[in-house]
């Protein structure tokens, strides 16, 4: 019980992550999603939609999620592309990609996807890799064009590897 005028201080909680650095407390080991853009690519277009940290995208708005691929026949193909990005001396790069995909029935308002996967792939785009299975040649180039436009400096600084699988 809490005394007249105490007050309990309240935490904050944050992804937390498993890393080499000492634990130095609540919250150490935070994930700073600063530095991860979502892009949609839906329908041949790729975009950006920062909802998609939260599952909130805008194809996303008014589902009703669930994991049985076979509830969900009339779907429609979309993704969500974990961007990671990091700075060197020379400025900043697109340091890692993952895609992740689900299915939109926006006429039965239900989609298909894997929470676990889009978690997965979040992070495996912050640990720098590329992983772009099951994007068609189609969506491939709508995710290059978008990340050649919106910073076509970034894009000249990062890894081959990158260029090479969007190619």
């Amino acid at each position: 019980m809490m005394n007249n005028g105490e007050q309990k201080e309240k935490k904050m909680f944050a992804l937390n992550i498993v890393g080499t650095k000492k634990h130095k407390g609540f919250g150490a080991g935070s994930i700073d999603l600063n530095n991860v853009s979502p892009v949609i690519i839906d329908r041949g277009e790729a975009y950006v939609d920062v909802g998609a940290l939260h599952a909130k995208s805008k194809v996303e708005k008014g589902i009703k999620f669930l994991t049985d691929r076979s509830e969900v026949p009339n779907g429609r193909k979309c993704w969500v592309v974990w961007v990671a990005v990091d700075h060197t001396e020379e400025g900043a790069y697109y340091a890692g990609a993952t895609a992740c995909e689900m299915l939109v029935d926006e006429e039965a308002r239900r989609g298909w996807k894997i929470l676990a996967d889009h978690v997965n792939k979040l992070d495996y785009a912050l640990k720098r890799r590329f992983i772009f299975e099951g994007l068609d040649d189609s969506e491939k180039a709508a995710l290059r064009q978008l990340l050649m436009t919106q910073k076509p400096e970034w894009w000249e600084r990062s890894p081959e590897e990158l260029k090479e699988a969007l190619a």
